[in-house]
């Protein structure tokens, strides 16, 4: 079942029908990424550049060496930053595009099916900020956990595995169903929705590939909720 719906979920990745989005997710994700580490290198430029420097004081002849060094740090330390700051901001534009890829994937394949309803503007700000808060410390402690040898990538994978696996069937359930069903729904089968979360991790960790990771991820969890409720008659789509 998870298969299937990454497959179909990568298939929509281009898709006509999608290429509206797509182009939109794909700019404005690479736009907030940009602007973030501008203003992550400033921070570092600004604030803890100079502190290092002033660590080995006295010291002339490691001018040039400290400074390549420092260099170094610098560097992977912004590309780590920027790793991170993948997630926080696919959180945010998910919140803006998650209706409109929902809309695009029903009207496409579940012709059928009663279409769901889009989640009022108010309500779906109010969830997306509580989305980008959890995942922002999730990846904290992830970041953390970072300095771990042996489970570094095994922790990245297993916090936003959970995070974005949750937020994302809420995302696509709540189109259908109240907040106490969507609930219960989630608790039954948190198993297969942590599963598709790891898929939507993986993702993630993908350089490049990983900007449409918002578009990839409305599509799989729209497609696990159509089949979960499928299967299952307590949950049912009347």
């Amino acid at each position: 079942m998870i298969i299937e719906a990454a497959r179909l979920a990568g298939r929509n990745l281009l898709a006509p029908e999608s290429r509206s989005v797509f182009w939109k997710i794909l700019g404005i994700t690479v736009l907030m990424l940009v602007g973030l580490w501008t203003l992550l290198r400033g921070l570092f430029m600004a604030y803890a550049l100079p502190w290092l420097e002033h660590l080995v004081p006295g010291v002339p002849d490691w001018a040039g060496w400290l400074g390549f060094v420092l260099a170094i740090f610098a560097g992977l330390g912004l590309a780590v930053g920027l790793a991170l700051l993948i997630a926080p901001v696919t959180a945010v534009v998910a919140g803006f595009f998650l209706d409109g890829v929902a809309e695009i994937i029903e009207g496409r394949d579940y012709p059928g099916d009663r279409p769901g309803e889009s989640v009022p503007i108010g309500r779906a700000i109010v969830y997306t900020l509580k989305f980008l808060g959890i995942v922002i410390a999730g990846n904290i402690i992830a970041l953390l956990l970072l300095l771990v040898p042996g489970i570094n990538i095994v922790a990245f994978l297993l916090v936003n595995g959970y995070l974005f696996g949750r937020e994302f069937f809420e995302f696509a359930a709540m189109r259908y169903r109240s907040e106490e069903e969507v609930r219960m729904m989630r608790s039954k089968y948190r198993a297969t929705i942590f599963a598709a979360g790891l898929v939507i991790a993986a993702f993630l960790s993908i350089p490049l590939l990983n900007l449409l990771t918002p578009l990839f991820a409305a599509g799989l969890m729209v497609h696990l909720h159509k089949m979960l409720s499928a299967k299952d008659p307590e949950f049912a789509l009347n």
